[in-house]
């Protein structure tokens, strides 16, 4: 009686174990999760930011490269 008691002891012990390792695994796959998300985020909004800047100064080059020019349907009055 008493070896059984023993050994469903050790049983509740190692599903304790068991369980404790599993709660442990799943934190860091959820931390790793996070820092690969954040880690994600940023180099997307760097990347958004270096597009941003990049279309802002084609859009002022644009802008401030202004050439006058005649329209071909203008008809000099006489």
């Amino acid at each position: 009686m008493a070896s059984q008691s023993q050994g469903i002891q050790q049983l509740l012990q190692a599903e304790k174990r068991a369980a404790e390792k599993v709660a442990d695994a799943r934190k860091r796959k959820a931390r790793r999760l996070k820092q690969a998300t954040r880690r994600q985020v940023q180099g997307m909004q760097s990347s958004q930011q270096r597009s941003r800047e990049r279309v802002l100064a084609q859009l002022l080059g644009m802008v401030c490269d202004v050439r006058p020019q005649v329209h071909p349907n203008y008809r000099i009055a006489a």
